[in-house]
């Protein structure tokens, strides 16, 4: 049976413009997504927008149009930038189209009918910027700790999921499955928050008579639903949940790519809806750090956003990618900088693979007219690659593109390192030693197809552009066949050409 690999971002709020943060996580699915392609498993890769709530509403009366002209505006802006990215999601889902809203209306009736839903009153302190009530335990100084501001005081009557009389079942669940939520400090940080007291049940309403924009209630339509509890059903609706039969296959291989923000819906609300509805949990809840700078967080409320665009139009977007799969752990924050970009596009892609591609070619132009060699090569190097690339797989099973770059770079190194313990511009003066020096850039030329392969999915543009210097296609195939050693056909004319990536004079 063909292995299913569904990987979500978070669909993101409208009310600003993609950053560095959303083209992070969207870059890190789309690299996922194609790297399990390519090994043949049925890939879904879904992202897009949430639209409803107070924040949008709000932000859309102070731009003066309605919330629907204010989303589908802001909505088709981060279609536009994902397309002009190259990044490729299978289905963009807003939480307006209405599909969603039915699959919505379907599950929240669902866990009405089971007795899931009470109605009651509620006194408690309101963060628009959450969209939520907030407990004691999460203000510091009377402030919520993310927003920077006071909640409000409301008093109202709303209908709350018993989201509370789960508590101990989500525990054990957690503590029999480690690789549900990943890294591992986040797992931690959900069972203390569990085991806190701090939690209570969900309030999934807000009245009518102070915020229409939102999907009605099914059995009241005096409410609309809390946005969270519209937003998190995206990842069932986004295939095809609950009328197209195909929806269940999807839903055995479902991953979940956030920030650590956003670990509350996502590790305690999420999956305990879905047991209350008799629904599987996920597969894995894979959880990130921010982006900041300066030692702020990069965010739309504190405006010191990075535009993905501008880097593109600054550095390409192959090399900015590059930059934001390699620099961060997962699991950490990383601090953005213009010169740490300039510094990885300079120290990895220029000096170590660009001139390896470089230097092979025109060596082999020099010695060979750049037709690659009839020979078999030495096989130094393909004990070598088959390790790195039995690594990347390690690594990316575990959601680790950082790690798994610095392991390709391990080749690229063995390469550079190899050229200069074997000095082909030494054997070339010695007519004796012609077969070696065929073997020697055989062997590199080899090691920079088996280097392109591997960086098929994560730097899309560059990939092919190795092929072509190479004078082959672009293989087809899977990624096992792809990467068995010695398939450069001799014969192959090769390309010399501008360096793959020009350095970057800093002053």
């Amino acid at each position: 049976m063909t292995e299913q690999f569904y990987i979500t971002t978070p669909i993101y709020y409208p009310n600003a413009s993609p950053h560095i943060g959303s083209t992070y996580t969207t870059s890190y699915a789309d690299t996922l997504s194609r790297y399990h392609r390519l090994k043949g498993a049925d890939t879904y890769f879904l992202t897009g927008t949430d639209e409803h709530g107070e924040k949008i509403a709000e932000a859309a009366e102070k731009a003066g149009v309605t919330p629907q002209a204010f989303v589908d505006q802001i909505s088709n802006r981060f279609r536009s930038t994902w397309d002009e990215l190259g990044l490729k999601p299978n289905g963009f889902i807003r939480t307006t189209d209405p599909d969603h809203q039915h699959a919505v209306q379907h599950f929240w009736q669902l866990l009405y009918d089971k007795g899931e839903i009470e109605f009651r009153g509620y006194t408690g302190r309101y963060c628009v910027g959450c969209e939520r009530y907030l407990t004691e335990r999460e203000l510091e100084n009377g402030k919520c700790v993310q927003h920077l501001t006071e909640p409000e005081a409301r008093t109202e009557e709303n209908y709350f999921f018993k989201m509370s009389q789960h508590f101990d079942w989500l525990i054990q669940e957690i503590e029999s499955n480690p690789e549900l939520i990943t890294p591992e400090r986040y797992r931690n940080e959900v069972l203390s928050m569990l085991r806190s007291g701090g939690l209570e049940d969900l309030c999934i309403s807000r009245p009518k008579s102070r915020l229409e924009w939102g999907i009605p209630l099914p059995f009241d339509d005096g409410y609309v639903l809390y946005v969270w509890a519209d937003a998190l059903i995206n990842y069932l609706s986004g295939v095809g949940y609950p009328d197209q039969a195909s929806w269940e296959t999807r839903w055995n291989g479902v991953h979940h790519l956030i920030a650590k923000d956003i670990l509350k819906p996502h590790a305690v609300f999420w999956p305990i809806m879905l047991h209350a509805a008799g629904l599987p949990l996920y597969k894995g809840l894979h959880v990130h750090g921010y982006w900041s700078m300066d030692n702020q967080k990069i965010s739309k409320s504190l405006g010191n956003l990075v535009d993905p665009l501008v880097m593109k139009e600054k550095y390409g977007f192959d090399p900015f990618r590059y930059y934001l799969l390699r620099e961060m752990p997962f699991g950490l924050d990383g601090d953005f900088s213009e010169e740490a970009v300039v510094r990885r596009i300079n120290d990895d892609l220029a000096n170590d693979l660009g001139n390896l591609l470089n230097r092979t070619i025109g060596m082999l132009h020099k010695y060979f007219d750049g037709i690659v060699p009839d020979s078999a090569g030495e096989h130094v190097l393909s004990e070598t690659a088959s390790r790195v690339a039995e690594e990347v797989d390690v690594q990316l099973q575990a959601f680790s593109t950082q790690r798994a770059l610095t392991v390709i770079w391990e080749l690229v190194s063995a390469a550079n390192k190899y050229i200069d313990t074997r000095a082909p511009w030494k054997l070339a003066k010695d007519e004796s030693q012609r077969d070696s020096l065929a073997a020697v850039l055989y062997e590199c030329l080899e090691a920079l197809r088996v280097t392109a392969v591997l960086l098929e999915s994560f730097l899309p543009e560059t990939s092919p552009r190795i092929f072509e210097r190479l004078g082959i296609e672009p293989p087809t195939g899977l990624l096992g066949e792809r990467l068995r050693w010695g398939q450069l056909p001799a014969g192959a004319t090769t390309l010399k050409g501008e360096p793959l990536f020009p350095r970057i004079e800093t002053d």
